[in-house]
């Protein structure tokens, strides 16, 4: 089965998997790979640069990585067989570096309006100090790039039926995909407390993906 897909798509799902893997097992002796590879705020001192892309394979539990390994697989080996693997892998890592960057200025707008003038934050009655809580900032996972390549799948194949639990008829991709950015708006900007999905990062990778096809189309790359 390995073999039927394409070679940039197997080897994403793979190095996926392995860093899962090797985080849970580094988990286990009581290293914390997410905060040496998990993406954090810019303005805290666990923040480094090369988070922006060792974020993108880190993942916070198996639903998180097999949904979004599950869309790479079936959205991504399309899209590879269609553009080649060189512009496939090259809309993958801007996405996930464009959901990066996007969800840093989202985190510094809501720092800037609601922390930046406090050396302590309250959470359920506790003190924390401004430091720390910028520490747990951490944004992990290939939703960023997964969302762009879902966008690039409904910009190529707009009219492609696609049948998604729970409903019972087929919807067409590029409908699937306007539903996915309603959604993740809305969630964004209700702002629920718990809600610890980073959806403008989600909205970030659609975004780029959005620009570079654009890009490509008219440069006809």
């Amino acid at each position: 089965m390995m073999n039927r897909i394409p070679a940039v798509t197997k080897n994403l799902l793979i190095w996926n998997v392995l860093f899962f893997m090797g985080a849970a097992v580094a988990n286990k002796y009581g290293f914390d790979a997410d905060r040496l590879l998990g993406l954090h705020f810019f303005k805290a001192s666990d923040f480094r640069l090369y988070q922006l892309f060792t974020y993108m394979f880190m993942h916070s539990g198996f639903s998180h990585i097999f949904c979004n390994m599950f869309a790479v697989w079936i959205f991504g080996s399309v899209l590879e067989r269609t553009w080649g693997p060189k512009k496939y892998l090259t809309l993958y890592i801007v996405c996930g570096l464009g959901a990066g960057l996007i969800q840093e200025g989202v985190q510094y707008i809501h720092y800037i309006i609601e922390f930046s003038n406090y050396d302590y934050v309250s959470m359920g009655g506790i003190s924390i100090p401004m430091e720390e809580y910028l520490n747990m900032m951490n944004t992990v996972g290939a939703s960023g790039a997964v969302y762009g390549i879902l966008l690039g799948y409904a910009m190529t194949y707009p009219n492609q039926p696609l049948f998604i639990i729970p409903f019972p008829f087929p919807i067409k991709a590029k409908w699937l995909v306007v539903g996915y950015i309603v959604i993740e708006l809305l969630s964004g900007l209700s702002n629920r407390p718990g809600d610890n999905v980073a959806h403008f990062a989600h909205l970030g990778g659609m975004l780029f993906a959005f620009i570079l096809i654009r890009y490509w189309r008219k440069n006809s790359f």
